[in-house]
């Protein structure tokens, strides 16, 4: 770790080239604040490749003025640092009033490949949003969403990113005294499902519409020209959305917490606490350990992904047509077709999970009975080694599943299905392998980075693992311990928010 001093001040150094957008909308959709200095901040990991990415110059962040930035200690040249405000419902009960409890918006930049990402300090302190909270984080929760963020990237999943974990010196209160964090995030925007929600909620029509617009701008210009802009808006960020959680369910991966303030317009997965994925095939899975009833669980995601949906849609209401009656009848049309929308998505990348590319009627149910006779079998390696069927090495396969004989009459069909792709076994095998990942976030080699990291402030075991899974593709000798499932136990995992 790298450590500097704690005092404050206004920065003139300039490694972000700023240029803000969000803070020219009503002032209601956001707090101005400057971030709670800290007491003896730490570089703890950067993510160089991202800065380069972002065209920043990575080295400055290694640096005394860098550490302070990243800190919050110094606002750079440029910043305009806010808390955004937002609503949401929370498992269902809608909040009007939510908003960065633990987090500033420094602005705006745009990357190497011209596209403009917001850069967020969380962790940073009390702001009007806190709720009685401290504002804080703890180096847990920071690296949690720095591992998970990147290892999403890695597999193509569209997500925000971590660009540095900054250690404060300054302990937070948990169930438990902890080391407090700071981390750097990178956003396409941090608007949400509960953004509008928020506009909404208070009754003031031109301030929806302003921030409509701005949405549209930032995000899908094309939709300014239709002949509905806010329509096709909406549609836009249904299609994003269905094709998001489409993928999560490909991969296995349970957010744990999908209220609609955790739900982004532009289509990013977004907040990384009570999140995980699924080892053993169990389509009722929950990890978040606020989620009793399983409202959040991997098997409900494509529901929650409609019912969110359909909260955006009413504050839309009144900017569809001035005839409300209208309105409705149009935004339902597009409501009615997530289902099929998202079941589209996820039978493509579910059909490229087992090596297929062309379409044929009986193809979902092929799937769905694989996942039948998967229950209880590990879902990442079960997908990972089906390769191994077409290289001659069935055994290694069919040894995974708890009900062999079954998987033996699946096989059967799929190799039925497979004659008609036309491709060669080989290609169709090194297809699969470029689509299912050997190496996940697997929950306890994460748990073991977190703790070492924690109560050790060693970072050995966090950067090996961050290595291995921005390579998810590629199986390495002497890496088989990473994609393996954990120990058997009668303990079900949890995960925590870090609030």
């Amino acid at each position: 770790m790298v450590r500097f001093s704690h005092d404050v001040a206004v920065s003139n150094a300039k490694p972000f080239n700023f240029s803000n957008t969000y803070v020219r909308l009503p002032d209601r959709f956001f707090v101005r604040l400057d971030p709670t200095p800290v007491q003896s901040p730490e570089l703890v990991h950067l993510n160089t490749r991202l800065a380069e990415h972002l065209g920043i110059e990575s080295d400055h962040f290694k640096t005394e003025q860098g550490v302070r930035i990243l800190s919050g200690n110094a606002v750079p040249t440029g910043a305009e640092p806010l808390a955004m405000a937002y609503a949401g419902h929370q498992f269902g009960g809608f909040s009007p009033q939510l908003g960065d409890g633990r987090a500033l918006l420094l602005g705006e930049v745009i990357d190497t490949q011209q596209h403009r990402r917001d850069i967020q300090l969380k962790g940073s302190g009390r702001t009007p949003f806190s709720r009685g909270g401290d504002g804080k984080a703890a180096v847990g929760p920071v690296l949690r969403e720095y591992l998970i963020g990147e290892a999403m990237y890695a597999l193509g999943v569209p997500t925000t990113r971590a660009l540095a974990a900054i250690a404060t010196g300054k302990e937070v209160y948990r169930e438990n005294i902890l080391p407090g964090a700071i981390l750097t995030r990178v956003a396409a925007s941090h608007i949400r499902v509960g953004t509008f929600q928020y506009g909404a909620a208070r009754g003031n029509e031109d301030k929806v519409r302003k921030l409509a617009d701005y949405a549209i701008a930032r995000h899908y210009p094309d939709t300014a020209d239709a002949e509905n802009p806010y329509l096709a808006f909406f549609a836009a960020v249904v299609d994003a959305q269905a094709a998001l959680v489409a993928q999560w369910m490909s991969i296995g991966f349970i957010h744990g917490v999908m209220n609609t303030d955790n739900m982004t317009i532009s289509g990013e997965t977004i907040d990384y606490g009570p999140c995980a994925f699924m080892e053993n095939y169990n389509p009722g899975t929950v990890f978040s350990s606020i989620d009793q009833g399983g409202r959040y669980s991997y098997a409900n995601q494509p529901q929650i992904l409609v019912w969110n949906l359909a909260r955006l849609a009413e504050p839309l209401i009144p900017l569809v047509d001035p005839n409300q009656e209208r309105a409705v009848e149009l935004l339902t049309e597009t409501i009615e077709c997530i289902q099929p929308l998202y079941e589209s998505y996820w039978l493509t990348r579910m059909r490229s999970k087992i090596g297929l590319s062309k379409e044929d009627s009986l193809d979902s149910q092929l799937i769905q009975d694989l996942l039948k006779v998967m229950e209880g079998t590990d879902f990442t390696l079960a997908f990972r080694r089906l390769s191994q069927v077409l290289c001659g090495d069935r055994d290694i396969v069919k040894n995974l599943f708890k009900k062999p004989n079954e998987f033996d009459d699946w096989e059967q069909r799929w190799a039925k299905r497979l004659k008609q792709e036309g491709v060669a076994t080989e290609e169709t095998a090194q297809a699969m392998d470029r689509v299912n990942p050997i190496y996940i976030p697997r929950n306890h080699k994460v748990e073991e980075a977190l703790a070492a990291a924690t109560h050790q402030a060693d970072m050995t075991a966090f950067s090996k693992l961050l290595t291995i899974l921005t390579r998810p593709f590629e199986e390495v000798e002497g890496n088989e311990a990473y994609a393996e499932p954990a120990p058997a136990t009668n303990m079900p995992y949890r995960t925590f928010c870090g609030t």
